[in-house]
């Protein structure tokens, strides 16, 4: 989602880029939900490439069977919505693959309607079931497989929307913040386990949930970042090896964890 135009170092962001070495994906088994399409097909394609064993989970059967044949991977189709569907799609991970080393929560959806009389009831509950409760069921599953590895990682698609204000589709801010927030917690309590969590922000990216106003973002000159550059944030993020981080990724900018400033304390 859109970012500042203001420098790195005025907005909280790390003036110094992360180190990180590359991932090494040999022998690993990667869940990716929302797989199917977009930046889950492109990521999983990228770790296949490095040796790992993909499953794809999603709710768009077709492309997600294709893929996964494409990958000499697994398909699993999941609601990330309902628990249960996430627990089959790990489970799928260990009884085909043998065990679990990275789950990339991506499923997500745009548009949760407004607060006014534009407010959708079904609307926002699905937004909120998908980019924040399919999350948080992901996390939920993939735990003892990640503990059962000696650690892991989770990565959770967020958003720039999770960074900064959203005021053309707040429900979308709101569920990516929450994103954000669960992930910065959840790193310092999973870290002495080996398995880190971290939070991928991308601006507006050339894929399907982009759609509806890829139009308007070209005729304004807005820079749409090439999937392939999120694709990179992603492989940074598991070579980095640090955990509870938001990395943004937007053009022209190196991706890294966004610094987030000091919270005042009591005095």
């Amino acid at each position: 989602m859109p970012a500042s135009d203001t420098p790195a170092s005025d907005t909280g962001a790390s003036d110094t880029p992360a180190s990180d070495t590359a991932f090494d994906g040999t022998g690993k088994v990667a869940l990716i939900t929302g797989g199917s399409n977009g930046i889950g097909a492109a990521v999983a394609r990228r770790l296949a490439r490095g040796g790992a064993r993909i499953v794809l989970a999603d709710v768009d059967a077709d492309a997600g069977t294709a893929l996964a044949k494409e990958l000499d991977g697994a398909f699993v189709r999941c609601d990330v919505r309902e628990p249960a569907e996430s627990e089959a799609a790990v489970a799928t991970a260990v009884d085909r693959f043998g065990g679990l080393d990275v789950a990339f929560l991506n499923a997500g959806v745009a548009g949760g309607g407004g607060m006014g009389d534009d407010f959708d009831l079904a609307a926002y509950r699905r937004a909120m079931g998908i980019n924040l409760d399919g999350v948080v069921f992901g996390v939920h599953a993939a735990l003892p497989a990640l503990r059962a590895r000696g650690g892991g990682d989770i990565v959770a698609t967020a958003s720039m929307a999770a960074l900064t204000a959203t005021p053309f589709d707040p429900v979308y801010g709101a569920n990516k913040a929450a994103v954000v927030g669960l992930v910065r917690a959840l790193g310092p309590t999973f870290a002495e386990e080996g398995i880190r969590v971290n939070a991928l922000c991308p601006s507006f990216a050339d894929t399907d949930i982009l759609t509806p106003m890829k139009g308007h973002l070209q005729d304004t000159g807005f820079p749409i970042l090439d999937v392939d550059d999120v694709v990179e944030a992603f492989m940074r993020i598991l070579g980095a090896g640090g955990t509870g981080d938001a990395w943004y990724v937007v053009p022209g900018r190196p991706s890294e964890p966004f610094k987030f400033r000091g919270v005042p304390g009591p005095r």
